[in-house]
């Protein structure tokens, strides 16, 4: 196993299949980004801002947990 051509040949197919990997795993994200910027495409710009509206809500029921005060 100390030859150095058997060590150049596990070195190169290692380093292909990392490749091979990195390259579904990027395609794959990619696909997931496309796929959340449709959904949001779909809700409408209304969506988004009552999604902004609720979490503007959220954050100031968490401020008044967070500084002692009940809802």
């Amino acid at each position: 196993m100390s030859d150095p051509a058997s060590v150049l040949i596990i070195g190169s197919t290692s380093l292909v299949g990392i490749a091979a990997a990195a390259t579904a795993m990027l395609r794959g994200w990619q696909a997931w980004l496309d796929l959340k910027r449709i959904e949001i495409d779909r809700r409408g710009p209304g969506a988004r801002r009552s999604d902004l509206a609720h979490l503007r809500e959220r954050v100031r029921r968490l401020e008044i947990i967070a500084s002692g005060g009940e809802l």
